[in-house]
């Protein structure tokens, strides 16, 4: 193979600084091909890929003896749910040279040093810049302060590879062995690498607005936490307040899930209570969710390699021994099809590892710690299909407002926990949240403990929300703070059925409960949505938090009059409303007078409530 001549003339530092400088800069390849490929560059190269299914993006020459020995960034194409997306994997291929040149030791190690500073340099290690998103904290009146936080992409996306060079822990859903002997030796010899947050993942920030895209290059998907500095996240305590945030979801099809969740995350990522984990929050450490993933590499600041295994329709992806628990408020779970707001609750407080029976795995589903199934308000699962949805009342062909409102049982901070409501904002109109029209479940609009009980015997569902402590286990998490977590995702284990289609499958969608959206029971499977849809996105925008009523009004800012839109079944018979039901407003024009004990309270000069 021939592959350059380099002069014998000069020293071997100085020549091959000329030879970086005038003749290689950096040379971009793409292969889908095991074969060698020829790349012309003012000379001749041979390169093998390493497997088929790679993309090789730059490479780097070293001189060494007889030979020169060319450093590839290789990256995967394959990178569904994107554990290690963006990944670098550094390889070696030697391309002979024409002469056989050789050099002093002495001299070869210093050039080998000199190559990799300038590997690092140029890429081969990420510097870590949250990008900027920011939030608003509110006081009633209506009175906001702007908070300069940011977001910080999930650890289980990030290259990780050795401390002491490029060489990855992670490769495809297989662990190095070598690196990685034990849980503890591999968290001390491996390391988490920065993000480039548009390039590779794509996630942009403007102001206030945070865009998810689907399909970014080889990566698909994301997950990124809101920050309040460098190293820590923000804690929403959100017990008497109200979380509201502007939404387009108009791009997100069936089988996609554009969602905004709380999770019961340490502040710091655990660093504080795991000294292996070097990384923390700045690098998105900590994650854990009422699911109890065992994808997650890195638990309690030790590597999950026990007993991993690799996902069988994921080539990036696989499960360990352990899983990662806590409770988990799921805000927003959405595409343009259908939406959710769920609480999901766990007998442990914080982030919790698991194993065996208490992750609550396959048929173990209900005697694990956590509510894995939750109390879920899906408006279509609820009996109303005319809500949302393009082109219907809270339409999903264009931005709208989302304001959930954690109400407790005095009014105060330190109350405890009663309901979850729900209210909407388009065109200079508040929405109120579709009723219930279910046989056997009263006719309310949000969720409560009494709601979730009548739910679950009325669709024959397992009730552990119930049994692992209802809203006073919520009220507990909403009191120590949880982190706002932004995701835009594809389904693996169910094609998101449950979201937007029949689900389960092998039951009747006229069985109370298994609809729950206008999907095909055949959608949502991940290789289709890929696709098929690789230009979907998600944006999330005018995050606000603070007292009931302080952070949203009729106007979505445009200024001018707003009105009041509710669905049927809203206000009580008799001309009253019900409690915590509207009661008045700009342009309201329903009941006014609320049932009893209840009096109707202005929040804004828009929105007026009963309790």
């Amino acid at each position: 193979m021939k592959s350059i001549v380099f002069p014998r003339s000069g020293g071997l530092i100085e020549n091959s600084l000329k030879l970086f400088k005038d003749q290689l800069a950096k040379i971009r390849v793409r292969t889908l091909s095991s074969q060698p490929v020829q790349v012309s560059h003012a000379i001749d190269w041979i390169l093998y890929p390493v497997k088929s299914n790679s993309v090789v993006s730059e490479f780097l020459p070293v001189v060494l003896g007889a030979t020169v020995t060319a450093e590839f960034k290789l990256r995967s194409l394959d990178t569904r749910n994107a554990p290690n997306a963006g990944s670098n994997t550094l390889i070696s291929a030697q391309l002979c040279s024409k002469e056989s040149a050789m050099y002093p030791a002495s001299s070869l190690l210093a050039f080998s040093l000199l190559a990799i500073a300038y590997g690092q340099q140029v890429g081969t290690q990420q510097a870590e810049n949250h990008p900027q998103l920011t939030t608003q904290q509110c006081t009633a009146g209506g009175s906001c302060q702007t908070l300069s936080t940011s977001v910080v992409l999930d650890a289980n996306w990030r290259w990780l590879h050795t401390t002491s060079g490029y060489t990855n822990c992670y490769t495809g859903n297989t662990w190095d062995a070598t690196l990685c002997p034990d849980p503890v030796t591999c968290a001390q010899n491996c390391a988490l690498d920065g993000a480039d947050y548009a390039g590779t993942y794509g996630i942009t920030s403007s102001g206030s607005a945070l865009t998810l895209k689907f399909v970014t290059g080889a990566n698909v998907g994301s997950r990124v936490y809101l920050m309040a500095s460098d190293s820590s996240y923000q804690m929403l305590k959100l017990k008497n307040q109200e979380f509201t945030f502007d939404v387009d979801m108009s791009n997100l099809p069936c089988g996609l899930n554009g969602a905004l969740y709380l999770t019961e995350m340490d502040a710091d990522g655990g660093t504080s209570k795991y000294p292996n984990n070097k990384a923390g929050a700045k690098y998105g450490t900590g994650y854990c969710d009422s699911q109890c993933p065992h994808d997650i590499k890195f638990i309690n600041g030790e590597a999950n390699i026990l007993g991993w295994e690799g996902s069988s329709n994921d080539p990036n992806s696989g499960t360990g021994q352990y899983g990662t628990c806590c409770n988990e408020m799921d805000i927003w779970e959405a595409n343009s099809m259908a939406a959710a707001y769920t609480p999901h609750v766990c007998t442990v407080q914080g982030q919790t590892r698991c194993s065996g029976t208490d992750c609550g795995d396959g048929d173990q589903r209900y005697d694990g710690v956590c509510d894995k199934d939750g109390c879920d308000f899906n408006s279509w699962r609820m009996g109303n299909q005319t809500f949302l949805g393009p082109g219907l009342l809270v339409d999903t062909k264009s931005k709208f407002t989302v304001v959930t409102q954690f109400v407790t049982s005095d009014n105060t901070t330190s109350g405890t926990l009663s309901e979850i409501r729900r209210l909407y904002v388009q065109n200079g109109k508040v929405i109120q949240n579709s009723a219930v029209n279910i046989p056997g479940i009263p006719a309310g609009n949000s969720v409560t403990d009494a709601f979730c009980n009548a739910q679950k015997t009325a669709f024959g569902d397992t009730n552990s929300f119930e049994s692992r402590g209802g809203l006073k286990a919520m009220d507990t998490a909403l009191q120590q703070g949880m982190v706002l977590a932004l995701s835009v995702w594809d389904d693996y284990a169910a094609d998101m059925l449950w979201l937007d289609s029949d689900y389960p499958t092998n039951k009747s969608a006229s069985t109370p409960g298994v609809s729950r959206g206008p999907c095909a029971t055949i959608s949502g499977v991940p290789a289709d949505v890929e696709s098929q849809s690789p230009g979907a996105s998600v944006i999330f925008s005018n995050i606000k938090f603070g007292d009931i009523g302080s952070t949203f009004s009729a106007t979505g800012g445009g200024g001018g009059s707003g009105t009041t839109t509710s669905p049927s079944g809203s206000p009580t018979g008799g001309g009253t409303v019900a409690q915590w039901g509207q009661c008045g407003g700009t342009g309201w024009t329903g009941a006014t007078q609320c049932v009893s004990p209840y009096t109707c309270h202005v929040l804004n000069p828009y929105y007026s409530q009963c309790y």
